[in-house]
């Protein structure tokens, strides 16, 4: 297939807000792809190629686009190969290499192909084509069942290997993708409420557990071999050998687990959050010790429990998990579960997760099963820019400009985030060098005073609440937002969302 065809399909899903129009426009597009284009089609329109990042940036892509060619020649097959060169090119000279190789199919690409390749490389496809949708369209080209098309889709973590069975594939091989000791899946979101109780109101029986003040791990056990995973499904297992150990020593000769992992001071309280994650993004320094604990589990022996439900999964991890299960405890008491919750707050953790006793663990989705709840409004927002400091902040990168994503296209396009606030509050010194460090290598263009970023870098801020405002598309602004830490652990597409924010008014 000619990749003007994937542009003008791309263009037209960006075009419209009609849910149906985006997935009958992706359906028709994805039914005239070879079966080696699919998977490659998939990564283009979400901005995943299945190459992953490499190792080109806006940089890179404004140098690398010239004039560009009257007529479409490009195919996706030739694109998807250029991306693997790409990715295969290392060592000294590599930039060099990878601007040639650029240049040389930039050159071959017409004015809108070149946008295209740019929007690829740089994971900022503004098509509206969520993955969601996507997934919709899948099925609906494939003449598949939609919940064993996203079943395939979670369970794999591969939308594009998804895309291949359901079209490519028999029907048998896509109900056969499941759980896989030693292969992440997405792991199963929380929505929010202002306290247990009202948690408790939606989900009725539930299992009140504690929230760490720590980051989400994913481990998996295949007999001595252990793999730890972040919740972006990274592999940090060289980086956790404590983890590993812990898991080694259960009970159990295969498991997959879910959990937390946080380091403690002296006394037993959680230290600070970017402690924990200094450890992730570390292969050296290990001077923090680092302690899990395990809320779910997914599959023991041979045996999956993601349809199980809960009280199921937890009487499993009370056998196998031991000290390392997260303290909780099971009621349908509104007095019970606040004071579970200001049992958590006591002892320094952020509060509590309210979990339906009979719900099955739904990879991938955010649903009303299970509910956290925080004593202070935290929301992991975007970073869209950042202003230049003045005063003592002079020559560091300082205010941030924030957005919440819009799923829905309600303030804009599907998929981007709305603009809802800025704040510098809450920035140490260390925070302020890192970001003046960090947000050039993601820079897309820059005034005097304001650097604009690629919308990838999640942060939690705390707010006392939103008001109405008309300075912001979203209609709310942020009131008295001050930044938390850095979530280097989420994805820019797991932030909140502008209808969660908005959801706070009163009135």
């Amino acid at each position: 297939m000619l990749l003007d065809e994937l542009v003008s399909t791309a263009e037209a899903v960006a075009s419209t807000r009609s849910r149906l129009a985006k997935v009958d426009a992706l359906a028709g597009l994805l039914a005239r792809l070879a079966p080696d284009e699919i998977a490659p089609a998939v990564g283009f329109l979400v901005g995943k190629p299945r190459q992953g990042r490499v190792g080109v940036g806006w940089r890179g892509v404004a140098a690398a686009m010239g004039e560009p060619a009257a007529e479409p020649t490009l195919t996706v097959g030739e694109l998807d190969a250029m991306l693997d060169r790409l990715a295969a090119t290392s060592g000294a000279g590599s930039v060099t290499d990878r601007g040639r190789e650029l240049r040389g199919l930039a050159a071959r690409a017409t004015e809108r192909e070149q946008g295209f390749i740019g929007r690829v490389l740089l994971g900022d496809m503004r098509t509206g084509a969520l993955e969601g949708v996507l997934t919709d369209a899948i099925a609906r080209a494939a003449d598949r069942p939609g919940n064993v098309v996203r079943r395939a889709a979670m369970l794999s973590g591969d939308l594009g290997e998804t895309a291949r069975l359901a079209l490519a594939g028999t029907e048998a091989e896509l109900e056969a993708v499941g759980l896989v000791v030693g292969r992440a899946v997405l792991p199963m979101l929380a929505a929010t409420a202002p306290s247990a109780a009202a948690a408790l109101e939606t989900t009725g029986e539930a299992s009140v557990e504690y929230k760490l003040d720590g980051a989400r791990i994913q481990v998996h056990r295949r007999g001595d071999e252990v793999r730890v995973f972040t919740r972006n499904l990274a592999d940090i297992t060289h980086r956790l050998p404590e983890v590993v150990e812990v898991v080694r020593r259960m009970p159990v000769r295969d498991v997959i687990l879910d959990g937390e992992t946080l380091s403690l001071d002296e006394d037993g309280a959680p230290r600070p959050f970017q402690e924990t994650m200094s450890r992730f993004g570390a292969d050296a320094a290990r001077e923090t010790l680092l302690h899990p604990w395990f809320f779910d589990v997914l599959h023991v022996d041979g045996r999956d429990l993601l349809d199980e439900p809960l009280t199921t999964r937890l009487d499993e991890l009370d056998r196998i998990a031991g000290g390392h299960r997260i303290p909780g405890e099971v009621t349908g008491d509104p007095e019970v579960a606040e004071r579970v919750s200001r049992d958590a707050l006591a002892v320094g953790q952020e509060g509590v997760v309210v979990k339906a006793v009979g719900s099955p663990y739904a990879a991938g989705r955010r649903g009303s099963s299970w509910i956290k709840v925080k004593p202070v409004h935290t929301y992991d927002l975007v970073v869209l820019a950042c202003e230049w400091g003045s005063g003592r902040r002079e020559g560091w990168l300082s205010n941030l400009h924030l957005g919440a994503l819009d799923p829905t296209g309600e303030f804009g396009e599907p998929g981007e985030y709305v603009m809802v606030g800025k704040t510098f509050k809450g920035l140490t010194d260390a925070l302020l060098r890192w970001q003046t460090e960090h947000f050039p290598q993601i820079e897309v263009r820059r005034t005097e005073n304001t650097v604009w970023v690629e919308p990838i870098t999640v942060v939690e801020i705390a707010i006392d609440g939103v008001q109405r405002s008309s300075r912001y598309p979203g209609g709310i602004a942020l009131r008295f937002a001050r930044v938390k830490r850095y979530r280097d652990d989420k994805r820019p597409e797991d932030a909140d969302t502008i209808q969660a924010l908005r959801g706070l008014l009163r009135g």
